[in-house]
């Protein structure tokens, strides 16, 4: 009887430890959005019965990097483990097929119509051929009687032919409709079932208690990127920067009513400081060198496919090594300005390869191969857990019928100026769907101290340059990225701000002013070529227009040049320079006028080589 009775609390006690499960909610309550990713930070509140129960927060983003799970407790009990683990079985709504499948049941329907109207039209054309002998066998008509006749078979049967000519359009264009329906809902149907994560909680109490948790985590498929709208009144008032930020998320959960900041922080980036390794000298024939592509390319545009030609949108374009990107449109377009620093471009979105490529054009068209491979989820916290495989993830934005809408509020924003990264704080409560739709948030506003100068270049480009320079702008904690350019309230195009400068002072090009006329040319009386001895003595010079066509006086910086020598047989002799600033190390010349309204001025340049007779130099470039 003991036995007996010992078996039974042992049984008891060990149902008793089996620890019970409870369903939690959480709400996402901030989001620091970084250039590459995002931290979200949710709390729940629950009350707990004593003992072990395992909480179970569902339907979070299949995107969770689980290794950056922080869970902090507040109340009377003891968090044991913390997991993710992916679920399968939860029914996530895809808005976009329930909106195909019901456009193509409208055109079945459509279709059905039209082949009972084409029934009703050969019923009508079988009655008038019915009925063609007029008049019978035995009664003629009289010739008015004819011709009504003739002209209401005329009619009619005209009217029935014009009506079925139309069907058989309307008919063609509806099966063609519902083939292409059919086809994208089988494209939908076939693909991999998207799990969405659920962050499981063991925790421990004695006693009946409430409770609240604090969880953080990292993020992917989302980031935002700088932007920047430049305007100028006029030369004579200070320049206006409102600086926005462009942001995206396709996570899987929008983020409602949530506190945004936006940082720039990248923690994809190892915080490891890089050690410096043996240099190993070898000869040139064996050294490897990083080719660094096409420059001088302003923007690039393009579309990115997957391997059935599909576009796929909110895919993550950025420039490497900078702060400049963008994403994809719902067809999976995109567009680029580039700084002058750009040489490569790297594509990457969740569930395909990233892509790093050569910016050889300004039209680039990249195919994502898809990437299947596993993840596995590690337990994070206390002992005990167990470990979880998410299977590979293949995501397309269920919403990708939808068209892009760029959206622009302006809000209360607070500067945070970290020991190693700066946020700015949106003050008001702001909602992101989870679409890859992007949209623009005005951060901040200012009017900054600036000089303006035109600048030119003649050689590269005939059009001036308007240059304003930023004083004092390290305080703005501004980040190299895209510039719409207004002047005197014209959009006159895009431009990039180069807030990674070391100087004192930050340049920014306000575009092209067609109101100033340059011409260069050479002066082909002066160009010579003499042999004297065993060298050739040759000449160039070169003449510079410059007239001002506008209503004010302008400042013009113009920059030419002339060659260097870097051969001890070569040597080069500047003849004029119509007392332009010479750089003697580099061969650049600059001329700083004053032009009045309709004024016009001429500078000239002149330079003779002399190299040796056996040789060859290039003087026209």
């Amino acid at each position: 009887m003991v036995k007996y009775l010992l078996l039974t609390f042992s049984l008891l006690a060990n149902i008793l430890a089996i620890p019970s499960e409870k369903s939690i909610k959480s709400e996402i309550k901030e989001v620091t959005v970084f250039q590459n990713g995002a931290q979200i930070s949710e709390s729940s509140s629950f009350s707990l019965n004593s003992g072990e129960t395992v909480l179970t927060i569902r339907g979070k983003s299949p995107y969770i990097d689980s290794k950056s799970i922080q869970v902090k407790g507040y109340g009377e009990f003891t968090i044991l483990s913390v997991n993710v683990m992916s679920n399968f079985l939860e029914e996530k709504i895809n808005s976009s097929i329930d909106s195909l499948s019901s456009i193509l049941n409208e055109e079945k329907i459509s279709l059905q119509k039209l082949e009972a109207q084409a029934e009703v039209l050969r019923e009508k054309m079988t009655v008038l051929n019915t009925n063609k002998n007029l008049g019978g066998q035995n009664n003629g008509l009289s010739m008015v009687q004819l011709k009504q006749a003739l002209d209401f078979f005329e009619k009619e049967i005209t009217s029935i032919k014009n009506d079925e000519i139309a069907n058989r359009q309307k008919s063609n264009a509806t099966r063609e409709k519902i083939q292409r329906l059919e086809k994208q809902l089988n494209e939908n149907a076939n693909k991999p079932i998207t799990p969405v994560n659920d962050i499981i909680i063991k925790v421990s109490t004695d006693k009946q208690v409430s409770g609240e948790l604090s969880i953080s985590y990292l993020v992917s498929n989302a980031g935002w990127f700088p932007k920047y709208d430049i305007r100028a009144k006029d030369i004579s008032k200070p320049l206006q920067l409102n600086y926005k930020a462009e942001v995206w998320q396709n996570t899987g959960n929008d983020w409602n009513n949530v506190k945004l900041k936006f940082s720039n922080a990248n923690p994809q980036k190892s915080g490891v400081v890089p050690d410096l390794k043996k240099w190993d000298l070898t000869y040139a024939r064996l050294t490897t060198f990083d080719q660094n592509g096409v420059r001088n390319i302003g923007s690039v545009s393009g579309t990115v496919t997957d391997s059935d030609g599909m576009g796929i949108p909110g895919v993550n374009i950025s420039v490497k090594g900078s702060a400049i990107g963008t994403s994809s449109d719902s067809n999976g377009r995109y567009s680029l300005t580039l700084p002058s620093s750009a040489h490569r471009l790297v594509y990457s979105f969740i569930g395909y390869r990233s892509k790093e490529l050569i910016i050889s054009s300004d039209l680039i068209n990249v195919i994502m191969e898809e990437d299947i491979q596993s993840l596995d989820e590690v337990v994070l916290v206390g002992n005990g857990g167990r470990q979880f495989k998410t299977p590979s993830l293949q995501i397309r934005n269920s919403n990708s019928s939808k068209p892009i809408i760029s959206e622009s509020l302006e809000l209360e924003t607070t500067s945070i100026e970290n020991q190693t990264t700066v946020e700015i704080a949106v003050d008001k409560p702001y909602t992101i769907l989870s679409n890859s739709d992007k949209l623009l948030v005005d951060l901040k506003k200012y009017e900054l101290e600036s000089t303006y100068e035109y600048f030119a270049i003649p050689k590269k480009e005939k059009d001036a340059f308007l240059m304003a320079e930023l004083v004092n702008w390290e305080k703005y904690n501004l980040l190299q990225g895209e510039a719409n350019l207004y002047f005197e309230d014209t959009y006159i195009g895009r431009s990039i701000l180069e807030a990674e400068s070391l100087k004192d002072t930050l340049p920014i090009s306000l575009g092209r002013d067609r109101s100033i006329i340059i011409e260069r040319e050479k002066i082909d009386q002066n160009a010579t070529k003499r042999l004297i001895g065993s060298n050739y003595t040759e000449s160039r010079a070169y003449k510079i227009t410059i007239k001002n066509n506008k209503s004010s006086e302008i400042n013009l910086k113009i920059l030419d040049q002339y060659p260097i020598s870097i051969v001890s047989d070569i040597s080069v002799n500047l003849l004029r320079s119509s007392n332009g600033n010479v750089n003697k190390e580099t061969g650049i010349i600059d001329w700083v006028l004053n032009l009045k309204p309709g004024e016009q001025k001429v500078i000239e340049f002149a330079y003779e080589v002399k190299y040796p007779r056996k040789e060859k130099v290039v003087l026209d470039r």
